[in-house]
């Protein structure tokens, strides 16, 4: 019997990738540092049964017509989905797959990183030093915020906001959240977003990127907040509006921001926010730490097997597709 076609779209780390060679010795494998162009991607997929994808790539209609009915799965690397068209797969029997759950911690600390790093003005701290500025201990030098007694407000509270509440409590932090479907956890308490904005030292974003949510940080929202407040991002970029941010750090309405994700990604070095002092941009880490990507590996990689053998994908995104 002949092997099926495979094409993935980006050297994954060894564990799913040896797990796939275990079962389909001969997978096509983009191994360029950059992702394949669209021109590229439209190319290469064309005929495959088993495709292979990270969140730099757009699924969509044409995409999709381009591999061909024959296709059997689609599988991510990646929890959210909002680069994939559901609901056209889910239309053409495609089932789609994710990776959800293994990167709640990885995720969580680099949430808590950005707050620490954001509320002591680490790299402002680390600029002043390699600039030549530090000559001497001074009582007013780069003076941040406290996060002992201070109330971090969490806007999403599934697993990775729950996971950031239950790290807040290691900081005696009052945490209070946004999120009408969720069940309180950690102590938390649920407040309506006006409360939230307007008692929060801290406000963490942990949202899924929908039309409801996009841009939902804009001018208004910025403008609710406390002036000592600060912003941390480890959802989408999309949710933030990034010239309403910008504004809002520039004049001081809040005191600073810190972001894992923007929109684009990567962000063009002509952006305003990377001339601002008080704007922490990281280049989408919250799940870079080894384990958790060798593990997201692994459940792609699962997702991909299970599909091309015609059976149920371990962590299916719209499974609906099996009704």
């Amino acid at each position: 019997m002949s092997q099926p076609k495979i094409f993935i779209t980006r050297l994954i780390p060894g564990p799913g990738l040896n797990l796939i060679k275990e079962h389909f010795p001969s997978p096509k494998i983009w191994t360029h540092d950059l992702p394949p162009t669209r021109e590229q991607l439209l190319e290469r997929v064309r005929g495959v049964d088993g495709l292979l994808c990270l969140l730099t790539e757009r699924i969509d209609a044409e995409l999709m017509d381009a591999i061909g009915s024959q296709v059997k799965v689609i599988s991510s690397m990646s929890v959210g989905v909002d680069h994939i068209d559901l609901g056209e797969a889910t239309k053409r029997g495609i089932p789609i797959g994710h990776t959800p759950g293994v990167l709640t911690d990885a995720t969580a600390d680099q949430t808590f990183a950005l707050l620490l790093a954001a509320a002591r003005r680490m790299v402002e701290g680390v600029d002043y030093v390699r600039a030549g500025k530090w000559t001497t201990w001074h009582p007013q030098l780069l003076l941040g915020a406290d996060m002992v007694g201070a109330t971090l407000g969490i806007v999403g509270f599934g697993r990775i906001g729950q996971a950031v509440a239950k790290r807040a409590q290691g900081f005696d932090m009052r945490v209070i959240y946004h999120d009408p479907t969720a069940e309180s956890a950690y102590n938390a308490q649920p407040v309506d977003l006006d409360t939230l904005l307007r008692e929060s030292d801290f406000v963490s974003l942990h949202v899924p990127f929908t039309a409801e949510t996009r841009q939902m940080v804009n001018d208004q929202f910025l403008s609710s907040m406390k002036r000592t407040a600060i912003l941390v991002n480890t959802s989408r970029g999309g949710v933030v509006d990034q010239t309403a941010l910008h504004r809002a750090l520039k004049s001081k309405q809040i005191f600073a921001a810190a972001l894992d994700v923007t929109d684009p990604e990567p962000l063009p070095m002509d952006s305003p926010l990377l001339e601002l002092e008080n704007c922490i941009i990281v280049p989408h880490l919250g799940s870079a730490s080894k384990r958790t990507r060798d593990q997201m590996s692994l459940l792609a990689a699962r997702n991909l097997i299970a599909g091309l053998k015609g059976e149920r994908l371990p962590h299916c995104a719209n499974p609906e597709v099996y009704k």
